[in-house]
């Protein structure tokens, strides 16, 4: 029997206010984006179909009109996402001009590799004409054959940001930097999800601190959706073969995505990838035959209902590529009964737009958080008569039997770690302050029965933008504009580097004598430095704490409403607040030291616990348990300098017998960075 991890459920609001558009015919996000139209460097994180691509478009058309630019070029990470930038009648909605690409200096419709297209870029910037839409790949043995001086004066957009990467070996980041450097072009980078799998910098910080930033959350788009109520967000831990358990999580009658391991995963066993197809489709029913317009599989279920399915794995280019056409037949877009089934491997990710898609399915678990971000975003769609959406990964349980269960584990901790994240990028916005006896409430927010209370620290919710502001006792400050600015903008990206990092995930969820201080404190902290190595100590701390501040809120807002009433359904966009609201008004004092001394991996673990059964977790906690980390020079001068701080207080220095477990950490932690000087470790 399959069993699930219910990581994440989230029921939104409905109310419309991401699809609506203004008197331009421009969503929310576009919007918002658009009033930032003027600045050289933009920098928009937004979710899958919450209208990236023609925001640009409404951005590029006024650079080129009002802002003297010379030409656009859109550089996207592969052809397939080249056609969301074809034609669109702007004019027709509102706007003041129309997007129009004339038809060859869309480089991602013509034939040929990326190389033999450089010639074309080098006539196009040679040209009058003012759009040219190309891949990532193009762009850059365009810039290594032309040089970066000859786009000065002209906008680069590129979609898909996160493909790009601060690592010299990256060399899309590398020219992206050049280009920076010289400052005589504009650029506006898109994203639905602004972090690496590889947890890797997108950007230098210097760079980065460039770019004005357009954050529109998953929250406001679907919280603004018309349809869209509900995403669920769910593990499955399998044992055997997935194909013989695929039905116990694929309901044939919801429109779904499925998306095949990798041959060489192991999830995949013996199988070759168009075995494993024809073993799905043998699961789902009785075949049919093809349709031979469209070269959809046609299944037959046990109840009678014809199945239609798309087999993108299909090896044979002529089928697939009929295949691929036929799902982005424009005059179908809105038609729900065209497929009922996509069965794929490495396509329909990123850029593939399906509105129908109520049910993400992904066998093995993908090792780039960004990915599975990405997969949820097909079927993060608005449609009518789409209420529900879910995203399920089926992975490979541990089997106690065996010797080697490290993948599986592996697989599980990531799982944790995914679920973890998307918890955070699926709540609403925190906005953090410090709490004074100058605080007062904010204007726009609702603060429960009772209102503000100046003696308390207090949570306000403002339901038209989605943020809670919370009051926290002994908050520092931000005191550079990075770090105001990662503070704003980039929390989800720090709590993303934190999930992927294994000690981390390891101990929180398996070192039963673990102080939470030594991963809110000590490897928070050690991470904000690594991400950010020019900020100051002030500065990395006040990052440190909101984010700890976040996942905290978040996890034990989600533990409070459940401890509260399992049996009550919580109506919509009022489980988290209810929680947070619980949590942070039943505490008297709302600060710091509380928050660092809770483990943000508890929650996970008890739904662990309930999803896998005692013998398997016992292995799991015995691997980990096995090879615990010892204290690192680099986390014992974070300890020296708290023991340090602790002498000043309290007129004393930390022991290393004394029954609070954190000031015996930072005695050890004294001790070893001591030990690490007189070795010569710090210079």
């Amino acid at each position: 029997m399959t069993k699930s991890i219910p990581s994440v459920s989230v029921t939104y609001a409905q109310n419309g206010a991401s699809t609506t558009s203004n008197e331009y015919g421009m969503r929310a996000m576009q919007e918002r984006a658009y009033e930032r139209r003027g600045e050289q460097y933009l920098l928009i994180k937004s979710p899958p179909a919450s209208g990236k691509s023609r925001a640009l478009m409404f951005i590029a058309l006024d650079k080129l009109e009002n802002q003297g630019l010379k030409q656009a070029i859109v550089v996207v990470p592969e052809k397939s996402i080249g056609s969301s930038f074809n034609d669109e009648p702007l004019a027709k909605y509102g706007f003041w001009a129309d997007w129009t690409v004339v038809p060859k200096w869309n480089l991602c419709n013509a034939p040929g590799g990326d190389d033999g297209k450089v010639g074309s870029v080098g006539k196009f910037l040679d040209s009058d004409d003012r759009i040219l839409i190309c891949t990532h790949a193009t762009f850059r043995f365009a810039v290594d054959k032309f040089g970066i001086e000859v786009f000065d004066d002209r906008l680069i957009a590129v979609d898909e940001f996160h493909h790009v990467s601060a690592n010299p070996d990256n060399k899309l980041g590398a020219h992206l930097g050049q280009l920076i450097a010289r400052d005589r072009v504009h650029v506006v980078a898109m994203t639905g999800s602004y972090f690496r799998g590889d947890a890797e910098a997108v950007l230098s910080p210097a760079d980065e601190s460039k770019f004005d930033t357009v954050t529109y959350t998953y929250y406001e788009q679907l919280n603004g959706y018309e349809h869209l109520k509900t995403l669920d967000i769910g593990y499955f831990f399998y044992t055997g073969s997935y194909a013989d358990e695929l039905l116990s999580v694929l309901d044939p009658n919801e429109k779904t995505i499925l998306h095949i391991p990798n041959v060489n995963a192991r999830e995949a066993g013996p199988l070759h990838k168009s075995a494993q197809v024809s073993h799905i489709m043998d699961a789902v029913g009785d075949y049919q035959g093809t349709d031979p317009i469209t070269g959809f599989h046609l299944i037959e279920t046990p109840e009678g209902q014809i199945i239609k399915v798309a087999d993108l794995v299909e090896d044979d280019p002529r089928k697939r590529d009929c295949v691929s056409a036929a799902l982005k037949d424009p005059t179908q877009k809105n038609n729900r009964d065209h497929v009922d089934l996509i069965i794929a491997l490495g396509m329909a990710k990123e850029g593939f737009d399906w509105i129908w898609c109520e049910h993400a399915l992904t066998v093995g678990y993908r090792a780039s958080l960004t990915e599975i971000v990405q997969i949820i975003g097909r079927a993060t769609r608005d449609a009518k008569g789409k209420t529900h959406a879910r995203f399920t990964n089926l992975i490979a349980e541990p089997d106690a039997s065996e010797g080697a269960v490290t993948e599986a584990i592996n697989d599980t901790l990531k799982a944790i770690a995914a679920s973890l994240l998307m918890e955070q990028v699926l709540a609403p916005r925190f906005n953090f302050t410090p709490k004074t006896t100058a605080s007062t409430e904010q204007e726009g927010f609702e603060y429960g029965e009772g209102g503000y209370d100046p003696a308390k620290t207090n949570v306000g919710f403002n339901e038209e933008t989605g943020q809670f502001q919370v009051e926290i006792k002994g908050l520092a400050e931000p005191k550079t504009k990075e770090a105001e600015r990662i503070c704003q903008e980039d929390l989800n990206e720090v709590i993303t580097a934190f999930v992927q990092d294994k000690p981390v995930i390891e101990r929180g969820l398996f070192d039963e004598e673990l102080v939470p201080e030594e991963l809110t404190v000590v490897r928070m902290g050690k991470i904000i430095k690594d991400r950010y190595p020019e900020l100051e100590d002030g500065d990395v701390e006040a990052v440190r704490q909101r984010a700890v501040a976040a996942m905290n809120l978040t996890q034990q807002a989600k533990k409070a409403v459940l401890e509260d009433d399992e049996d009550r359904e919580p109506s919509a966009n009022t489980a988290l607040i209810d929680g947070v609201r619980k949590f942070a008004m039943d505490v008297r004092d709302l600060d710091i030291d509380l928050i660092d001394a809770i483990n943000p991996f508890n929650e996970a673990y008890s739904i662990l616990s309930k999803s896998m059964d005692a013998e398997r977790l016992q292995q799991v906690q015995a691997v980990i348990t096995s090879k615990r980390t010892q204290i690192s020079p680099d986390e014992a001068v974070t300890w020296a300098k708290r023991a340090s701080r602790f002498k000043k207080e309290n007129g004393r220095a930390p022991s290393m017998t004394a029954p609070d477990p954190y000031e015996k950490l930072m005695a050890e932690g004294a001790t070893a960075f001591m030990r690490f000087r007189k070795e010569g470790r710090y210079e």
